[in-house]
């Protein structure tokens, strides 16, 4: 005869299992909730400033300030001061306030990108989105479901983010259209591999324990690291699919 101990032992596991799957579902809908409102946020903002920087085809005030002055340098560096902002003083935040930083950084970021509008057509940037849209879904599927630890991967990605950065900035100097050409493809690899590594990574950060304060930083962190990917995936993407005005 079997032991009923036995069977209440495998009964409480099992819900112990449901309750961690179910806690790990609100806790991955959020980080993906929060990601795609800055996302949302983002298109918004850039729509809006480039619609506002035109005029009867010429440029207005408006668009001279963040296209042609030295504002413009403000806005660029703006996104990046604001992700430092929230990434060393998210500990110290209520939920609230880090919410709303990620959505000023959002928008500020918005302001920054409308410039691509300026270069590429509406429709090849709707294409591109939509094909980044796909992609990242895909990819992130992937880190979430998979039970291969992407961990060595990650480390191999990181090192060659920091690679692509220098490249970047040499090829600013030196308008090699050849090192331009690798820096997009090799862009496309990494940020596609981290979309799925940081899933992963964003997925094992996940405890049951966490009370909601915790896992409420946790999610907009994880949600902040995808957006990047997003966006920086988008990005290197438009330089392939992007038709030029």
């Amino acid at each position: 005869m079997s032991d009923p101990r036995n069977f209440r032992m495998q009964t409480a596991g099992a819900r112990a299992d449901a309750a961690v799957d179910q806690g790990l579902r609100a806790y991955m809908l959020r980080v993906y909730n929060l990601m795609a409102l800055g996302v949302a946020i983002t298109g918004v903002a850039a729509f809006l400033a480039f619609q506002f920087a035109f005029a009867d085809g010429q440029l207005t005030a408006f668009g001279q300030a963040i296209y042609l002055s030295p504002l413009k340098y403000v806005i660029m560096l703006a996104p990046f001061g604001m992700v430092l902002f929230l990434s060393f003083r998210i500990n110290s935040m209520s939920i609230s306030a880090a919410q709303t930083t990620f959505w000023v950084y959002a928008a500020l970021m918005g302001l920054s990108l409308s410039s691509i509008m300026l270069i590429y057509t509406g429709q090849s940037i709707v294409r591109t989105f939509f094909v980044t849209a796909a992609s990242f879904g895909a990819l992130s599927l992937y880190g979430y479901t998979t039970k291969r630890s992407l961990s060595a991967m990650g480390s191999f990605l990181v090192m060659g983010l920091f690679g692509l950065i220098i490249a970047s900035i040499v090829n600013i100097f030196f308008v090699s259209s050849a090192l331009q050409f690798a820096i997009s493809v090799i862009g496309v690899l990494i940020f596609a591999g981290l979309t799925a590594y940081d899933t992963q990574r964003i997925k094992e950060m996940y405890f049951e324990s966490d009370g909601f304060e915790a896992a409420g930083r946790k999610a907009i962190m994880g949600a902040l690291t995808l957006y990047l990917d997003f966006v920086n995936l988008f990005l290197f993407m438009l330089r392939f699919l992007g038709n030029r005005n």
